[in-house]
Order: structure tokens, then C-alpha cells, then sequence
């Protein structure tokens, strides 16, 4: 049994799952995964299943029906894993963005070093981003200062989405009180795990823009980080952030 659950929603994946998967498990430590497809029409969790066969311990499913959002995807996925016994829950994309050699460092981060929640940072140490456009570099780059200055979080990538949570940090977070399901999930996270005190760790790492498969980024998902993070700041400020969270 792993300590360690690796959390990779899914949606029209079929390009990049099967490689992720076997790349995760051929490294040194051993991690499982939980696959949350949602439907994916291309088939992609048809090839989970399919490997199942071959990883049948260590490799897990959920599927829902239809597109129900990155944030509601995760969610699901921290539910299932807190029912289990894992210590050390990561979020991470399919299409290679997150280096699979980083989740090692990562874990230590948490495992050996003292942090609680660990983030995988674009701009922790300068601007480390390959094969971006550079109009969606700068709306992310900017994005994340912006949050920084609205919400006063001492992070540099507010909105990165390559993480591993300590347990008793998900164990902490009320879900029902999640307002996000886009790009302004990954900021909530972030603000409500600070907010409690945890103690946050930026890891430098490089993030390389998917070479397979379409990208599921749109401006609705932005425009909600920019009105969602004013929107959850002033609750901060007007609620008991133990009834916020």
C-alpha cells in the first residue's frame, strides 16, 4: 500500500493517459493513481480500465457523466482518497505539463521537510514556462500577482495546479463550502489552506505546455479567477473564515 495518491482528472485523454500512467509507476517510489474521467468521449476511460488489468492495485477509476468541471473532479478525488488511508494527495494534469519527475520532490517537501501543502511553481524562481503563446503567459503570469496583491498570499503561482496536500490539510477543508470549479478552484485551495495556518512550500519546477491533445483552457475559466478571487476575499473579510471554509 502507498502512502501516496496521485489524482488526475480526465476529459477526452486518450493521447497522453496510458504514457502519464506508465511513467508514474516506473519511478522509484511507488505512488497510485486515481483516474476521474469524466466521460470522456474519446475512449480515454476505456485505456484506464484496459490497464487495470496490468496495475490492478495500484490504479483506480471513478467515472462521472459529462464535462463536471476541474474543481468538482478533484473534489471527488480527495472524498475517495480520505475515505482510504493515503497521507499524501496530489493534483496533476495528463498531457505531461507536470513533469512526473517532480512528484519525488514534491512528496519530500511534505514527507520529509516540514510542508503541508506543496505547489509545483511556474514563477517561484523566475518565469519557468516552455511552449506557451506568450498573450496566455503573460494572463497567467499576471494573474497570479494580482491574487497576490487582492488576497495577500505570499505565493508566487496562485493558480498552478501541481500540488500534494499533507492529509490533515484536505481533512481540514469543508468541500461544501467550495464556491469554484475553474481556474479560481486552484486559488481557493491555496487561500483557504493558508488561511488555516498550513504551512505552504513553492517548489521550482518547469512546466511544459501539452504536446498531444487540445487544451481545456478557456476564457470563462479566467474571467472566473479574476471576479472569484475579489469575491473571496471579502468573505474573508466579513465571515469567520472557520464558517467560510
Amino acid at each position: 500500500m502507498s502512502d501516496s495518491l496521485i489524482i488526475i482528472p480526465t476529459y477526452n485523454e486518450k493521447e497522453n493517459i496510458e504514457k502519464i500512467i506508465r511513467k508514474i509507476f516506473s519511478l522509484e517510489k511507488s505512488f497510485h493513481i486515481l483516474i476521474v474521467d469524466d466521460g470522456s468521449p474519446d475512449g480515454t476511460g476505456n485505456i484506464v480500465k484496459d490497464l487495470q488489468t496490468e496495475f490492478s492495485e495500484k490504479l483506480h477509476i471513478e467515472e462521472r457523466t459529462g464535462k463536471l468541471g476541474l474543481g468538482t473532479a478533484y473534489i471527488h478525488g480527495f472524498k475517495w482518497a480520505l475515505k482510504r488511508d493515503y497521507q499524501f494527495i496530489f493534483e496533476m494534469d495528463a498531457d505531461f505539463s507536470h513533469d512526473p519527475n517532480d512528484l519525488i520532490r514534491l512528496y519530500n517537501v511534505n514527507a520529509i521537510e516540514g510542508g503541508e501543502l506543496a505547489i509545483g511553481s511556474r514563477y517561484v524562481s523566475g518565469v519557468n514556462i516552455v511552449n506557451w503563446p506568450m498573450m496566455r503567459l503573460l494572463m497567467s503570469f499576471f494573474a497570479s500577482k494580482y491574487v497576490k496583491i487582492i488576497t495577500g498570499m505570499p505565493i508566487h503561482d496562485s493558480t498552478a495546479g501541481f500540488k500534494c496536500y499533507k492529509r490533515q490539510v484536505l481533512e481540514t477543508i469543508n468541500f461544501n463550502k467550495i464556491q469554484f470549479v475553474g481556474y479560481a478552484f486552484q486559488i481557493e485551495m491555496k487561500f483557504k489552506a493558508w488561511k488555516y495556518g498550513f504551512k505552504v512550500v513553492e517548489v521550482p519546477v518547469i512546466f511544459t505546455d501539452r504536446t498531444e491533445g487540445e487544451s481545456k483552457m478557456s476564457g470563462g475559466i479566467f474571467f472566473e479567477a479574476v471576479i472569484g478571487v475579489i469575491q473571496m476575499k471579502l468573505k474573508s473579510f466579513f465571515r469567520n473564515e472557520n464558517i467560510v471554509i
